[in-house]
């Protein structure tokens, strides 16, 4: 039994002790890159079926650009300030419950125990090592009866910068067609479509790589969303122009 305690002892330490992941470098830019993307190749391609001027389209895809650059990043930074103080609230709130109502809090830790696996006869003797140490004790309830992980207060910053950027990188990528083709607008829709689809597969097989999944099939989902919104816009232009563009 000596043996089972230390395991059980050792897998609340390793859960306690650890870091929680917070939303990476990764997700930042997949969501701002995709987005920006996404969002510019709409706009674009209305714009270009709408009107055959390059200079009109441009103008139009780089004020879409920062525009959605500007407004990305301070939704990010919006979120994760919002994460973070609900975080904060739950743990005010979870640490009170802990000092008034220390019962009700120990049979929440023995439900997660029993969910774990741990074995009745050595249940109390774990619930006891928890409980001797609030922190941990106050870690296990945030982790695994809240599901909530901490936000670290330089967190909203660096992800609204990063999906700011993300977007400004995304959405030069359908544009950079336009710049090449010039007045051959037909051309640059062709192109742009072509680079953008590749592109949105590769952001969504890159993501499975990194996480998990099947590469192929997330790319070809990343695809498939991104281009079908995109032609949304398309189709909108086409309808009001009363199909006299291209």
């Amino acid at each position: 039994m000596a043996l089972r305690f230390k395991f059980w002892r050792k897998e609340i330490e390793d859960v306690t002790g650890e870091q929680h992941k917070q939303p990476g470098l990764l997700s930042d830019f997949i969501l701002g890159s995709q987005d920006g993307l996404v969002n510019v190749l709409g706009v674009i391609l209305g714009i270009a079926i709408a009107s055959q001027d390059i200079k009109i389209i441009l103008a139009g895809g780089l004020a879409a650009t920062f525009a959605e650059s500007i407004s990305m990043g301070a939704v990010a930074y919006t979120t994760t300030v919002a994460r973070r103080e609900f975080y904060l609230a739950e743990l005010e709130r979870e640490s009170r419950e802990m000092r008034d109502k220390p019962e009700d809090e120990k049979e929440e830790v023995r439900q997660i125990l029993r969910r774990w696996g741990v074995p009745s006869e050595e249940l109390e003797d774990i619930l006891t090592h928890i409980t001797l140490k609030p922190k941990a004790w106050l870690e296990i309830m945030m982790a695994h009866e809240l599901n909530l992980m901490p936000v670290d207060e330089k967190q909203a910053a660096r992800s609204a910068l990063l999906v700011g950027v993300a977007a400004i990188v995304g959405s030069i990528i359908p544009l950079m067609p336009f710049i090449v083709a010039g007045s051959q607008i037909l051309m640059g829709i062709i192109v742009s479509l072509a680079v953008s689809a590749v592109t949105l597969f590769l952001i969504g097989w890159y993501k499975a790589k990194k996480t998990v999944g099947r590469p192929g099939r997330s790319g070809l989902q990343m695809l498939a969303i991104g281009i079908s919104s995109a032609l949304a816009g398309f189709a909108v232009a086409f309808l009001v122009s009363g199909g006299k563009g291209l």
